[in-house]
């Protein structure tokens, strides 16, 4: 059977968010003596090229956030828009195909399979999108490696890099599909400050280049304070949202 196709999005000016959440919640064990709430009422906009960090505590909701905003659970209420799109009502199918084509993922494990090659672990989004595995496709991968500066190790396993050379992979990766959002949880977190300095400094040449919104997760102040805007996560809401005059 062929997927459901997406619902048409509606027309919408270029400064439209990429991003828009509505009284989101997210409650677990609903139904249940156990049922717990862990995100209460989220609004929130994301503007095409915004760079914003998300911050809060351990527990806050940030990791759970992050999967509802990148379409890999469901909220129990409220909306999850994404460049005009809702996606409440989607079935997977169409979840999994808006996610292909609007979403790149970089987590804190880059996630990369061993038994591929690094130029082939870039490719991976382009050919499960059902890119052909062609001239074009290979040379977009190795533009990619190159601009992370990782040309020379295309033909490499991932178990021959370093840590900071991995998640640097990982990003390429997620930029495959040219994505409009870029969605990063804790990328540096288990970097020496080095490498995690060049991981932000790639992040923020991408979204200067490709025009990607990007929301990054992190606990750490440094990085925070070189984004442009700083969303402060505590208990399940938003506590604070402010632009940042520092970055």
């Amino acid at each position: 059977m062929a997927d459901t196709p997406l619902p048409a999005a509606p027309a919408a000016a270029a400064t439209a968010p990429v991003l828009r959440l509505s009284g989101l919640r997210k409650a677990y064990g609903v139904g249940t003596p156990l049922e717990v709430e862990v995100l209460h009422g989220i609004d929130l906009t994301l503007a095409p090229g915004e760079f914003a960090a998300l911050i809060g505590p351990s527990g806050s909701g940030k990791s759970t956030l992050l999967n509802l905003i990148g379409l890999l659970d469901t909220p129990t209420a409220g909306e999850v828009d994404v460049q005009g799109t809702p996606t409440v009502g989607l079935n997977d199918a169409q979840r999994t195909a808006l996610r292909g084509r609007t979403l790149g993922f970089v987590f804190q494990f880059h996630h990369l399979i061993n038994a591929f090659s690094v130029l082939d672990n870039v490719m991976m989004p382009a050919l499960l999108g059902g890119a052909p595995r062609d001239t074009a496709t290979r040379d977009r991968a190795l533009e990619l490696l190159d601009a992370v500066g990782l040309a020379r190790h295309a033909h490499k396993r991932p178990t021959e890099l370093s840590g900071g050379q991995q998640q640097r992979v990982a990003i390429a990766r997620a930029l495959m599909i040219h994505p409009p959002i870029l969605l990063a949880d804790e990328p540096t977190g288990n970097l020496d400050t080095h490498s995690a300095d060049d991981v932000f400094t790639l992040f923020r040449h991408f979204n200067q280049t490709f025009g990607c919104a990007v929301l990054l997760v992190t606990h750490d102040p440094r990085i925070a304070a070189r984004c442009d805007r700083v969303i402060e996560l505590l208990d399940g809401r938003i506590v604070a949202d402010r632009a940042n005059p520092v970055s």
